[in-house]
């Protein structure tokens, strides 16, 4: 539309399902180059997709015609057809029910895009559940932790 101008960043956050391990070294980079191209096919634009065996981190410029929820659907369940399709793990591959979104203002890309970048090294130190908490807390995010993170029965 002429005369829309618009400047809005988020970060996305989500898990494997059960918060496993399984998002191998081997091909971790061609799913974060999936998730990358899924974002983006939205209009949307990418920043920066990176993350660790359990749980990755989407950082763009969100278009405001997209609804964040439906981006978020998409990109998770197209990335899991993806997985699956590849049988790139060794039983049926799921993202765990939810996500995180934290939004930015344009002075903070930089700090964000090198946080994100440094996953593997932040998480020598830190587990998912440690940082996700952090992020809802700093982001005064209420929350009730029953609901949190699904656990293996």
């Amino acid at each position: 539309m002429a005369n829309t101008y618009r400047q809005i960043y988020v970060q996305f956050v989500f898990a494997v399902k059960y918060r496993e391990a399984v998002v191998a070294n081997e091909w971790k980079s061609t799913l974060f180059g999936v998730i990358g191209n899924l974002i983006n096919e939205t209009g949307c634009k990418t920043i920066i997709v990176n993350g660790v065996e359990d749980h990755v981190h989407c950082f763009l410029g969100l278009k405001p015609t997209v609804s964040i929820s439906e981006l978020m659907k998409t990109v998770k369940a197209k990335s899991s057809k993806y997985i699956n399709d590849h049988n790139l793990t060794k039983s049926r591959f799921e993202w765990q029910e939810g996500y995180g979104a934290f939004s930015y203002g344009h002075s903070q890309i930089d700090v964000v895009y090198k946080y994100i970048a440094n996953q593997e090294e932040h998480h020598k130190k830190k587990t998912f559940k440690e940082e996700y908490l952090e992020f809802l807390d700093k982001f005064q995010v209420p929350f009730d932790e029953k609901y949190l993170f699904e656990n293996l029965i």
